[in-house]
């Protein structure tokens, strides 16, 4: 690429920089004369609200047609990949958490295990910290899918859709409220395990949800399946075969909706997935239709995840035993809901001089981490979630970098759009889930 009609070019030391905006309006439009051509160029987005928080499409439309859509991004960049680099590799966990919001488990997980990688201590990471991570992560696929099927139902007129998804998403907040504190952006899991234990109350309310979820995601199909207006904007809308898909990079339930298994928990395991029974849903159409069977099916598998996660979790540690990289002492939130709890205090009191010096260091200045760099892929509700972490041997990331889903599968969204209706952009955008608080890290 040498030249671009969107993006200003400059030399530098690195070579040639481009920085791609939206493009200046009256530039946009002024190739376009809308009486004698019939054709509009029109804004949708960034305050939209079907454009999934601040999304911009640019659309050139012919009548009802959409002739050319181009996607811009940046709205929501909060800088948080470089705010890691001037953090401790703990404290990095409280950033990450905050990227895809609707998936915040998922960021910390991913985070995590390329620490741990650089750490060498994959294997040290105990059992009950892994199993808890799926459980976890499990619990927020489905909360995940709750949000896309709530909002997509709204979008294209299904209205009460939106009140049961977002009142089922409530019993999965309440319980991750119960084990972290915090019902989204949790900074839960940890390089070395996670922050507390999953204490008896929650289990008991997993196991209600389990009871429950299976009867409410039988209420959705009967409400949408059969709706023949439902089906009318999702069958054969905004279709992106399984080449189209392996060529943009688009993966999770969009590329699985194609017809292509592609799903990391089986291709390239991590966690000990390889140990637990579960289905990998596919459908061919590569359509929303398909999309939305895709992420039902997915609900149902991760109930069942949850369910064999729940009946391995067996006494012990949840933080490795290396005190050079674990905290002293189990964090336990105090009375007022939010500082640590006086006994959490006065352990850390009670003990040596030396071991009070020792945690002070440990959570002010933080574990050095080796030179190196990993790469680590997870499969998010969205797709493949990677992370590119580098050290440099100091207690601070040198550098870490988010392989996006939700980034990367807007890619496809201009192929999925020209030449279809404008009303069916809403259907197409909408199913590829995007979250611009991960696409605009």
């Amino acid at each position: 690429m040498t030249t671009s009609n969107y993006a200003t070019e400059r030399e530098t030391t690195e070579g040639k920089v481009f920085t791609v905006t939206g493009g200046d309006w009256d530039q946009v439009v002024s190739g376009t004369d809308p009486i004698n051509d019939e054709r509009i160029v029109v804004n949708m987005g960034p305050q939209h609200p079907s454009t999934h928080g601040v999304l911009r499409l640019i659309l050139e439309l012919e009548g009802e047609t959409v002739r050319e859509a181009r996607s811009v991004v940046g709205y929501l960049h909060t800088g948080i990949e470089k705010n890691l680099e001037f953090r401790n590799w703990v404290q990095g966990s409280t950033f990450v958490t905050r990227m895809d919001y609707l998936s915040p488990l998922f960021n910390e997980t991913a985070y995590a295990l390329a620490v741990e990688k650089l750490l060498g201590i994959t294997d040290d990471i105990t059992e009950r910290a892994t199993t808890i991570r799926v459980l976890m992560m499990e619990l927020n696929r489905i909360s995940s899918h709750l949000v896309w099927l709530a909002t997509t139902g709204m979008e294209l007129g299904a209205i009460n859709m939106m009140l049961y998804g977002f009142r089922e998403r409530e019993y999965i907040l309440d319980i991750f409220e119960t084990i972290t504190g915090l019902r989204m952006n949790h900074a839960y899991v940890r390089p070395g395990g996670v922050a507390q234990d999953v204490p008896d109350e929650a289990i008991a309310k997993i196991r209600d949800f389990l009871k429950l979820m299976p009867k409410k995601l039988k209420e959705y199909e009967d409400l949408l399946s059969g709706q023949p207006i439902w089906i009318e904007r999702t069958k054969n809308v905004a279709v992106l075969d399984v080449t189209a898909c392996v060529a943009l990079g688009v993966t999770g339930p969009v590329l699985r909706s194609a017809g292509l298994a592609w799903d990391l928990r089986k291709t390239m395991p991590y966690c000990g997935y390889e140990t637990y029974e579960f289905d990998v849903p596919t459908h061919t159409d590569g359509d929303v239709w398909g999309r939305y069977l895709v992420r039902l099916a997915e609900m149902r598998e991760s109930l069942k995840l949850v369910e064999q996660a729940l009946d391995r979790l067996k006494p012990g540690p949840v933080m490795v035993s290396d005190r050079k990289i674990a905290w002293p002492a189990q964090l336990a939130i105090g009375v007022d809901g939010m500082g640590n709890s006086l006994e959490h205090v006065a352990k850390i009191m009670g003990q040596s001089m030396e071991s009070l010096i020792h945690h002070f260091k440990l959570v002010t200045e933080g574990f050095r981490v080796p030179p190196g760099q990993v790469y680590v892929g997870i499969e998010s509700p969205r797709g493949e979630l990677g992370v590119h972490a580098v050290s440099d041997g100091g207690t601070r990331p040198y550098r870490v970098h988010y392989r996006e889903p939700s980034f990367v599968n807007l890619q496809a969204l201009p192929a999925m759009a020209e030449g279809g209706l404008i009303a069916d952009v809403i259907a197409g955008g909408a199913s590829l889930d995007p979250v611009m608080g991960g696409c605009d890290r």
